[in-house]
């Protein structure tokens, strides 16, 4: 409803099945559908969101900092834009909006910041218009700010299907098993570096789709990766979802290596981790943690709570003492209380 602030609070997806490659950069349509385990809130967005006629003009504020929206601006940042007169032809509120967004973990280092910054933001801006949207309509907006973040919209285990109509209606998450299904499944994420990638995973998207000789193979093996998940989660099957976690990221990059210019996200401290999950492994008899990365140098390394402290040791030696966090699963976004927000309905500026 206008004039009131709505407080979101979401968090970002770890998938098990990589979705890279694009068949529509503007609609964000992937080239493979994929499968992610939504995070807890130890990784959070929070985002605040107020119509009002007193807002001049849409305002975003990330993490302090004022982010232009229209047409000349970041294109993730000009969808927002677009978003928000979506949600206001459906609502019927002509206000324009102040929405201010914290991450409380760093933003473009592989951690899918963007992913639980969409997800609070059309949680936020729809409950703020009071525009009721079912999880289908609220994943497919979601999807046209970040693609992963259409997952983000469920908890526990879900998966995007890529879809394959021209306009991206059909092209959305579903859950596979919430939360407490396999809850005992955790992700323990090492924090090679906090430091803004060199190539953005938008332009890493453009570059592999039109230049990776391996791209189609790959995308079609993640298509069948992520109809297996189904199975292998719903059979709590560890060892098989470690195979795949694995393979599917190792594939992934090399499709990165195979772009052209090659693009090389991982670091030397990355395959330190990577050698050492097959050496516990080993050790262990069967496999008991699987590593993944998206686009970036930073480890998820997933494993069930027996091996946590294990991973985290692991993690300790190779990285540094204390780099890391640790995420259970979470159960989507929710609104938060009025004492949490992050405008002052006041001034109109970021508290």
């Amino acid at each position: 409803m206008e004039n009131e602030v709505c407080t979101a609070i979401g968090t970002p997806n770890k998938a098990v099945v990589l979705y890279w490659g694009k068949r529509d950069f503007n609609l964000n349509l992937p080239l493979n559908s994929s499968a992610s385990m939504t995070l807890d809130e130890n990784l959070n967005t929070r985002t605040s969101v107020l119509f009002s006629p007193k807002v001049e003009e849409d305002t975003l504020y990330i993490d302090g900092k004022e982010q232009r929206i229209g047409s000349s601006a970041e294109r993730k940042v000009s969808i927002i834009k677009s978003t928000l007169d979506e949600i206001r032809g459906l609502s019927g509120i002509k206000s324009k909006a102040l929405i201010v967004s914290r991450n409380n973990f760093p933003q473009s280092a592989g951690l899918a910041s963007s992913a639980s910054g969409a997800v609070t933001l059309v949680y936020a801006a729809a409950n703020a218009a009071n525009l009721k949207l079912g999880k289908k309509e609220m994943s497919i907006m979601v999807r046209k700010i970040s693609g992963s973040g259409c997952r983000s919209v469920f908890g526990g285990f879900s998966s995007w299907i890529k879809g394959r109509a021209a306009d991206g209606s059909d092209s959305y998450a579903e859950q596979i098993q919430e939360s407490t299904y396999w809850p005992d499944v955790i992700d323990v994420i090492g924090m090679v570096s906090a430091e803004k990638k060199k190539i953005s995973t938008d332009a890493g998207h453009m570059i592999t789709s039109k230049t990776s000789i391996l791209i189609k193979a790959r995308s079609t093996q993640a298509d069948k990766d992520t109809e297996t998940m189904y199975d292998v989660i719903k059979r709590r099957d560890f060892e098989k979802f470690a195979y795949i976690v694995m393979r599917d990221s190792n594939n992934m990059h090399a499709t990165m290596l195979d772009s052209w210019p090659p693009i090389i996200y991982l670091t030397d401290k990355s395959k330190e981790v990577m050698e050492a999950v097959h050496g516990l492994n080993d050790s262990e008899g069967k496999m008991v943690a699987a590593y993944t990365f998206d686009a970036g140098p930073n480890p998820h390394v997933f494993t069930t709570r027996k091996y946590e402290k294990r991973i985290v040791e692991m993690m300790d030696s190779i990285i540094g003492k204390g780099k890391h966090y640790v995420a259970g699963q979470g159960s989507g976004p929710r609104l938060l209380e009025d004492s949490d927000s992050l405008i002052n309905p006041g001034t109109l500026k970021p508290r």
